[in-house]
């Protein structure tokens, strides 16, 4: 892992060059009290219900989550606690049964499929436990054809994949298929995927769940950097109790409901 620890920096979305292994400049302390901003995402009453033949499974319970903007927010609990459910409805990928969730101020049940696709390619990114990287595409292959997808021309869209694997520690390892590198390596190219579009909000899955320990802190410290370097609020789902080390907010869930939260 040495060439993914080494000194890495990029205007990918501020202006000035940032440094992502937590060597270089970081942002300065907003003047703006974080209790008069508005959330990013604001998730009232929310509840998912499905049917399976006769019988209803309460996956959420009437959630109330507020992700603050700019923030690390956690949400922990054991498998089968909601949490998967919760994020897929706050991204867009499902809706609830009942509740509201809002982005950025504007509720995801007005939005029609079309628009919620545009909210995921554009102000979205997702990192999923297993990666999800095409595996005959390179570390560069798999960042540029999620631009390609988004509609973004040529040159913007290969300085834009250039820049995100710079910003992970991957530059070196542009050119390499996902089964030629380790499964830390290939996390970080789901990330700088992630980061690509310039997103408000990063979603992640279990970002650790297929990860050694030592790997895993790596990990969570790459999307502490994410947040206080770039700017971008991270949500993520684990059951991972490192977590608290690195996230701002810790919520915790329990058959479909936040039983607890804390700073961390």
């Amino acid at each position: 892992m040495k060439d993914t620890e080494q000194a890495i920096s990029s205007p990918l979305l501020h202006d000035r060059e940032k440094d992502l292994t937590g060597r270089g400049e970081t942002r300065s302390p907003s003047p703006v009290p974080a209790s008069s901003i508005p959330p990013l995402v604001q998730v009232e009453g929310v509840t998912r219900v499905y049917h399976v033949g006769t019988q209803a499974v309460h996956a959420l319970r009437g959630v109330d989550l507020s992700v603050p903007r700019g923030k690390l927010v956690a949400l922990r609990g054991r498998s089968g606690s909601g949490k998967t459910t919760l994020l897929n409805i706050i991204g867009g990928l499902d809706r609830p049964t009942s509740g509201e969730v809002y982005f950025d101020g504007r509720s995801l049940a007005g939005l029609s499929e079309g628009e919620l696709t545009r909210l995921r390619r554009h102000r979205i990114g997702f990192v999923f436990q297993s990666f999800a990287l095409l595996p005959t595409y390179s570390a560069f292959e798999n960042v540029e054809l999620l631009l390609r997808i988004a509609g973004m021309k040529r040159q913007e869209r290969l300085q834009r994949a250039r820049d995100s694997l710079r910003l992970v520690g991957l530059s070196r390892w542009a050119d390499h298929r996902p089964d030629e590198m380790s499964g830390g390596q290939q996390q970080r190219v789901a990330i700088a995927r992630a980061l690509a579009t310039h997103p408000a909000l990063i979603l992640a899955d279990e970002p650790t769940g297929e990860l050694d320990t030592t790997t895993g802190h790596q990990i969570f410290a790459l999307l502490r950097q994410v947040v206080e370097v770039q700017g971008i609020t991270v949500l993520t789902v684990t059951h991972d109790p490192m977590i608290d080390e690195y996230a701002d907010l810790v919520h915790e869930l329990q058959d479909g409901r936040i039983k607890s939260a804390w700073r961390a």
